[in-house]
């Protein structure tokens, strides 16, 4: 859907107005409660101002590229590289890129070979993931 189209529908609804049909919302619906009308026109407002994504940049989520060895298993090289990486405090951002998995991989990692605990209350694939 497009953002002009979008908007449209977005101003249709602080009107009172089904958009689709065209007719005017019950009473009681929650699109004639003043909360959310004035809700509607912040967000219209806030469209105001943007462009729309291009299609293929739309369709992508606009995400950046995966780093060159994301999902691919560990290596005992990778493995070796990434503890004498650790161990003289190397950033793990800069370790990340030059492994080229992602940071949190990279944590994920020094977890499993037992070089940095689980995080605290299993978050974030801490202590309730299973182990392997």
């Amino acid at each position: 859907m497009e953002l002009q189209i979008a908007r449209q529908i977005i101003d249709t609804l602080a009107q009172g107005i089904h958009p689709v049909t065209g007719e005017a919302m019950p009473e009681d619906s929650p699109y004639n409660a003043p909360p959310v009308i004035r809700a509607l026109h912040v967000v219209a407002r806030a469209l105001e101002g943007m462009t729309a994504l291009p299609q293929d940049e739309a369709a992508r989520g606009a995400r950046r590229p995966a780093p060159p060895n994301a999902g691919k298993p560990w290596s005992a090289q990778e493995d070796a590289a990434l503890e004498t990486a650790f161990d003289a405090g190397i950033a793990m951002k800069q370790v990340a890129q030059e492994l080229g998995r992602t940071a949190f991989a990279v944590e994920q990692r020094l977890v499993k070979i037992g070089k940095v605990a689980p995080p605290a209350g299993g978050g974030r694939f801490g202590s309730s993931a299973p182990t392997n």
